[in-house]
């Protein structure tokens, strides 16, 4: 069942985004040729836990960290470790911050020094994708406007929309109905109503849409093993239209 925020809780879940943007930034801004993915861990955890909140991630359902760091064709829930980035590589980071009893969720895929000129179109398309399906987050409209408006600004561009994944309803908890997929299906899914909170995230491939996870039971990687880039807002529905609460 799908829970309508009201507009106290939206607010309250705009300050727990916040710190999640806030989070992301200083985490993107260290990305660089050199840097180990723990030692961006390590920055989110501690500015997420200097504001008074907690990381979403660390200890859901196991996961061992406050983000993921997913490298090149790793689509999503890649562990932090002692990898070094370097330069050409693009890397996804997600990330949440738990703030008054409700969450704020986002993503965005970084470049790692100078990448070649398809990995940052597709880091663009990924991008671009987002915004559509967020301009069909109205009132009255269906679930399914969102992912079609995904969908088709990604395949248009020639990238491939990954199908085992999905965004999702957020509050309270880190994942609530609806799911919301970045794809067509039969299922419409349930009518845009003013007050639903969704985390809308595509995750767009190089090469085929295939996928499957490695051996540590939650990196999820393109089967093609070609790279793959995310991006995630976590988004509003007020009288007003679309509302992203991610803001640094």
């Amino acid at each position: 069942m799908t829970t309508l925020k009201s507009a106290r809780e939206i607010a309250t879940m705009k300050a727990a985004g916040e710190i999640s943007a806030a989070a992301l930034q200083l985490v993107g801004e260290a990305v660089r040729p050199g840097m180990t993915t723990l030692e961006l861990d390590e920055i989110a955890k501690k500015y997420i836990t200097q504001q008074g909140a907690k990381p979403s991630f660390l200890g859901y359902n196991g996961y061992p960290a406050t983000i993921c760091a997913s490298v090149n064709s790793e689509i999503v829930h890649g562990i932090p470790g002692d990898r070094v980035l370097k330069e050409g590589d693009i890397v996804s980071i997600d990330l949440g911050a738990k703030y008054k009893g409700y969450h704020g969720d986002n993503a965005k895929t970084y470049p790692v020094g100078k990448v070649s000129a398809e990995a940052q179109q597709l880091m663009d398309v990924t991008e671009q994708s987002f915004f559509a399906g967020m301009e069909a987050f109205q009132k009255g409209k269906r679930l399914t406007n969102i992912s079609a408006a995904v969908q088709q600004t990604a395949e248009n561009a020639g990238f491939s929309v990954v199908r085992e994944l999905v965004g999702h309803g957020i509050g309270q908890a880190l994942h609530e109905e609806p799911n919301v997929p970045n794809f067509v299906s039969r299922n419409k899914g349930p009518r845009l109503m003013v007050g639903m909170v969704l985390a809308i995230e595509p995750m767009i491939n190089l090469g085929a849409k295939e996928t499957e996870t490695l051996g540590d039971g939650w990196t999820v990687v393109t089967r093609d093993r070609k790279m793959s880039s995310h991006y995630e807002h976590t988004v509003a529905l007020t009288e007003n239209g679309p509302e992203i609460l991610t803001k640094a």
